[in-house]
């Protein structure tokens, strides 16, 4: 027979999971303490030989965005926009000289050079792990108070996400649904009927891309940031904790729709999968090609920028079209 008190202590032990998951905690990482890159840990040499193996041909799809002035950015968060400028230009170097060869010289060798200015977040990018956190701490258990300096995170910062060569799936509600209603949430059961009318199944370690159809608005900010469909919280969970995927993207502009679905959170979609779950995600993403071809399984292939202790980094990613799992 159980004692009252180990009966109360089984009670207070439940309580107190339940206050936990109702607080939200960052969650804690099942591949050791030193762990910063979460679910990509799923990635090995084998499963990556693994889909590069099944490529059929040499054609390649881009799935980024462009970058230039006046492109979709948070501005209404503080965050500064994309800027470019000119350092150098051919007839400038002719009349300033900067290199000393003289006017001949630089007559005959044109010169331009520029820069750019922009937030981490901006066009196709990747968040890292340390973007969001809940309760004063990100993934693993990594507090900004023992990890976070004058320059940026010395944990989970953006040059410690790895090359990514993995099995992609395409889930186009856009195409299943039509155009979706403002601030549509995609929830579980639109994927799923989403994934039945294409014929594709999803399977352990995959990246899956989420197609709402925002991205044919991209070259006008204003409709791109206007009242936008997003990822559902029950549709991520099922992603995660079901299907055990790897790795999530979405052609919109921060995943998630907005108003948030909890009156406590104001990005519930972030913080479970970055701070609770070690998942990574793609946003800003470039899907209509693949959606025009049909093209449902492809080896997905991405790096970001080795941006030492930052939040998120500009992504290259592509799609190569394989054979049928």
């Amino acid at each position: 027979m159980i004692k009252t008190n180990t009966i109360f202590i089984l009670l207070l032990t439940l309580s107190n999971v339940v206050v936990a998951q109702q607080q939200g905690l960052a969650g804690k990482s099942p591949w050791g303490s030193k762990d910063e890159i979460g679910t990509l840990n799923m990635m090995t040499d084998a499963s990556r030989l693994q889909i590069l193996s099944r490529v059929t041909n040499g054609k390649v799809y881009d799935l980024s965005v462009e970058y230039f002035v006046g492109m979709p950015s948070f501005h209404s968060l503080g965050d500064p926009g994309y800027q470019y400028w000119l350092t150098h230009t051919p007839h400038g170097t002719v009349v300033d000289n900067p290199n000393g060869l003289g006017k001949q010289m630089n007559k005959k060798v044109s010169y331009t050079g520029d820069a750019i200015s922009m937030y981490t977040h901006m066009g196709t990018h990747i968040d890292a792990l340390n973007h969001f956190g809940l309760n004063g701490k990100i993934w693993n258990g990594f507090t900004p108070e023992e990890h976070l300096g004058d320059k940026g995170w010395k944990k989970t910062g953006a040059e410690k996400i790895p090359a990514i060569i993995a099995r992609g799936v395409l889930i186009d509600v856009k195409a299943y649904k039509g155009t979706l209603s403002p601030n549509y949430r995609i929830s579980a059961k639109d994927l799923q009927e989403s994934l039945d009318e294409q014929g594709t199944s999803l399977s352990k370690g995959d990246v899956v891309l989420i197609r709402t159809g925002q991205a044919v608005f991209y070259d006008h900010a204003e409709e791109y940031l206007d009242n936008y469909p997003g990822i559902s919280l029950d549709a991520v969970k099922w992603l995660i904790e079901e299907k055990e995927v790897m790795l999530l993207g979405a052609d919109n502009l921060s995943f998630e729709a907005f108003p948030p679905e909890k009156d406590d959170n104001w990005v519930p979609v972030h913080t479970y999968l970055l701070a609770e779950k070690g998942v990574m995600f793609i946003e800003q993403m470039f899907l209509e090609e693949l959606s025009k071809d049909r093209i449902y399984e492809f080896a997905f292939i991405a790096a970001s920028l080795k941006l030492r202790g930052a939040s998120g980094s500009p992504m290259r990613p592509i799609a190569i079209p394989t054979t049928t799992k």
